[in-house]
Parts: structure tokens; sequence; C-alpha cells
């Protein structure tokens, strides 16, 4: 009995240090509620239970594939469609990856050319205060930071966009993809953010269009 107690004593450590950095409020605070875009607040998830098995899902209900691409861009560029809320990255002539993504609300959409200039895994959240200070107005008081972690509204990745505030990044609420509900950033399920960020580089060109 005392050899079983010690191995599993030993699996458990293992397998704790195998978990993302997260402290362990965190982990209890990331089971415990999730940040909805839809209503910009924190929400407990014993207010909806259907929402539980969603909240850690990783997968996007579009499913990613490879398809034929005949817009005229560079190998390696990604191309954003907002209307179609689409992303493509192109990875040979003639082809490219096509993700299903969340894009900007009304009044939130953007286009434009910009380069990734940043990469991280599991980014911490930092709401900009031209944020804080809109929903503040309507009675939503936002964080002032959120760590990085199943709880993050920026999930698993994040690229960011030139000097910009938008981001291409991840999401702990995978059923929005393919809805306009952001402030202006693009969304991706978290197994496909983790799929484009490790075929990018800093230095990618960005083209957003609508």
């Amino acid at each position: 009995m005392k050899k079983i107690m010690i191995m599993a004593f030993a699996m458990a450590f293992m397998f704790g240090l195998q978990q993302s950095p997260i402290s362990t409020g965190e982990a209890q605070a990331a089971a415990e509620r999730f940040y909805d875009y839809s209503e910009m607040r924190w929400r407990p998830m014993s207010e909806n239970p259907k929402l539980r098995s969603r909240h850690f899902s990783n997968k996007s209900p579009i499913p990613r594939r490879k398809i034929r691409f005949k817009d005229d861009y560079p190998v390696g560029t990604i191309v954003i469609d907002t209307s179609q809320r689409r992303l493509y990255h192109v990875v040979a002539e003639g082809r490219a990856v096509r993700y299903g993504i969340g894009v900007g609300r009304e009044g939130f959409t953007w286009t434009g050319k910009h380069k990734i200039t940043r990469k991280a895994e599991w980014p911490g959240w930092t709401p900009p205060e031209v944020m804080r200070r809109r929903e503040a107005r309507n009675g939503r008081i936002l964080p002032k930071y959120v760590p990085g972690g199943p709880n993050n509204p920026l999930g698993a990745r994040a690229m960011y966009l030139g000097s910009t505030i938008y981001r291409i990044h991840g999401t702990n609420q995978p059923w929005t993809i393919g809805k306009a509900m952001s402030s202006g950033c693009i969304r991706m399920a978290n197994e496909d953010v983790e799929h484009l960020y490790a075929q990018v580089k800093i230095g990618t060109k960005v083209v957003i269009k609508h």
C-alpha cells in the first residue's frame, strides 16, 4: 500500500509539472468562471452548466481546411476576410489553409496591412484603457489584468499586429467563432491558433479586408 501511495504521489507531481504555469488560485478561478465577451463581464460557470464543456473545448465549430486560393498573395501571407469571417494562410502558390474566425462587432471592424511584430504563448490580457472606459460607461467593469491561462480571453496563443492594439488570438469561448462579437481583434479557436502560430514567424505579412 505504501508503495502504491508513493507512486500515486509521484505521478501527481509529474502531472502538475506539465501543466500551464498558473497558480492554484488562478486554476480555481478558471474552473469557476469565464469572461463572457457578449456581455463584457465575468460570469460564474454555474450560471449556465451547458457552457461548462464548451468553455474548455479547444476545437472550432468551423473545421480548418486546405483549399485552392485564387487571390494573388505571396506564400506565407495571412489574409483575413472579415465579411466572410475566415482567415487564409497562403502555404503554396494557389493553395491556402482556411480557418474560421471571430471578428469585430458592428462599429469595430477595420481593414489594413500589418506585420506580426510579436508572438506569445498563453498571453496575459491587459484591456486597453479606452475599452475599460467605454465599458464602464455601460456599467461593466473590466479587470485591469488577467494572467495567462484557461480563463483568459486571449486563449492559448496571440500574434500581435504592427503597433496596433489588435491581435490574432485564441479564445476560451470557441462557440463564438464565425460571429462578430469582438472589439476588433481576430479570434480563433485554441486548436486553430496553435496550428497557425507554429507556421508563421515574426515579420509575416497580414492583410485585413472586408
